[in-house]
């Protein structure tokens, strides 16, 4: 996480006298933080935080401010994207959400597979777990390229084309007219997967709920799966309620002078 954000000191001021481990189970946001870091936050986790900065040759003071950061990110105000160029939602679709969905997921994965290695013979959920997410990276490493370089082009190319026509003077041009409905059927079916394959985490995690008991890297990865799972569930609202239903209605302004 960047260390640009202003910082504040409202939930980070008692950190150094607390373990590495408090924080975790604290302040989710942090796990990400001490992952990055090389920080154990888990089993090992039980150092002052300035104990395991001054270990790694970490600056505190820095360490801090990334942890007030990871904090900051999540409170950044929504944009209004019914109200937005097409343009520049595609841009912040591909750009924060399938950016971390690239980033997160393969980490969700290894931490999976690191906590069903240590309870999954006590807790057989978590194998049924590791089975959902490699078919989430199936499904999604399979359905990312077709916005990317078909769906998204098109309707940059599109809008992009009928803002020229408008200022010139000029009818929409008809040559986009019907292009749309069989490609986002397709992406349509795609999200009711993976839609499908989010509710069985859920179920799985009972709602992302550890057991009482639960260790920090346990706790983390709900904690991660929980996250991963409103910001996919966001992402395909913004496509499947914003972005096609508004391409769609461009496209079919074309169809008109057709």
């Amino acid at each position: 996480m960047p260390s640009a954000l202003t910082p504040t000191t409202r939930s980070t001021s008692a950190f150094p006298g607390k373990t590495v481990r408090q924080i975790a189970l604290q302040q989710p946001t942090s796990i990400r933080v001490f992952e990055r870091l090389g920080l154990d936050y888990c089993c090992g986790g039980n150092q002052p935080l300035t104990d395991a900065c001054a270990q790694a040759h970490l600056d505190l003071d820095a360490v801090l401010r990334d942890l007030d950061a990871a904090l900051d990110l999540h409170a950044l105000p929504a944009a209004d994207w019914a109200e937005a160029s097409l343009e520049r939602l595609c841009n912040h679709i591909l750009t924060a959400h399938h950016a971390y969905v690239r980033r997160e997921l393969p980490r969700l994965i290894q931490l999976s597979e690191k906590v069903s290695a240590h309870h999954g013979s006590a807790h057989a959920e978590l194998n049924a777990i590791d089975a959902v997410l490699s078919l989430l990276e199936l499904d999604l490493n399979d359905h990312f390229p077709k916005e990317e370089s078909l769906i998204f082009p098109y309707i940059i190319t599109l809008e992009r084309s009928v803002a020229r026509s408008h200022h010139a003077g000029e009818d929409a041009p008809a040559s986009f007219c019907g292009f749309l409905a069989t490609p986002l059927a397709i992406i349509a079916a795609d999200h009711d997967e993976t839609t499908a394959l989010l509710d069985q985490l859920h179920q799985l995690t009972q709602g992302f709920t550890p057991p009482p008991i639960a260790c920090p890297s346990y706790r983390a990865l709900y904690d991660g799966l929980r996250e991963f799972d409103e910001d996919l569930r966001q992402h395909i609202a913004l496509e499947r309620e914003i972005l096609f239903p508004r391409a769609v209605l461009l496209e079919a302004s074309t169809c008109a002078i057709a």
